[in-house]
């Protein structure tokens, strides 16, 4: 059972009817771009294109653009379909005719594509160390780190750019953001910090005399990869 979020101005069962007759949890919200601020979180968004094809098209590419990490379905008429191009963004269609079997089917697809598709671009390997950029975890030879918010993005950035040496400045800019008002020692201070959890691999946070600091990596076995490989 999937929860589902549906962007429309009706309710879901005027919206796609087959969902009624399915065991899914169905919440629904305006269409409005400033409800997305407050929109519940779900497994699924579904974007009710049926009567407003250039709000629909408007919704899905504010969604994308923010990030959604869900999969997004466009209710749309058989007629509207089509109006619908790549650059909408959308992973599926669904007719709202369509019944239950399919609007089932479709979901579960797209729910397991998503599933196949994220951890690819979630795992940073090198040097012992597992990054699981989805959950915000990081393991030194199996063994979990317990890291600040800032103390990962820190560890994240320097293993995606291995060998790379960045000045202080350019790890607050990249790190901490151009509108963070700290000094180059909060650098120093987390990449201390960083390397006492790191124990006998601190050495992969290298520092470069007088210029900054860099991720060593000890062969040539950094990869970005599936967490299921």
């Amino acid at each position: 059972m999937a929860s589902i979020l549906i962007l429309t101005a009706r309710s879901s069962v005027e919206v796609l009817p087959a969902l009624g007759l399915l065991s899914h949890t169905v919440k629904t919200i305006p269409a409005e771009p400033a409800q997305l601020v407050s929109a519940p979180h779900c497994d699924v968004v579904m974007v009710d294109a049926r009567a407003d094809l250039a709000n629909a098209k408007s919704l899905c590419k504010i969604l994308t653009a923010t990030g959604l990490s869900s999969p997004l379905l466009l209710i749309i008429t058989e007629g509207g379909l089509a109006a619908v191009t790549a650059d909408w963004g959308i992973t599926d269609v669904v007719l709202d005719t369509a019944g239950p079997a399919e609007v089932d089917a479709r979901i579960r697809l797209a729910l397991g594509r998503a599933e196949q598709e994220s951890p690819s671009e979630a795992r940073i390997s090198a040097s012992g160390i597992v990054i699981d950029e989805a959950s915000y975890s990081v393991k030194v030879h199996d063994k979990p780190l317990d890291l600040t918010y800032k103390e990962f993005e820190l560890l994240r950035f320097l293993a995606t750019h291995p060998s790379r040496v960045f000045s202080r400045e350019q790890l607050l800019s990249e790190v901490w953001g151009y509108d963070y008002f700290g000094g180059t020692r909060t650098v120093d201070v987390h990449v201390r910090r960083l390397r006492a959890k790191l124990g006998d691999m601190e050495q992969v946070i290298g520092t470069v005399r007088n210029v900054g600091y860099r991720f060593n990596v000890a062969d040539e076995s950094h990869e970005r990869s599936s967490i299921s490989s």
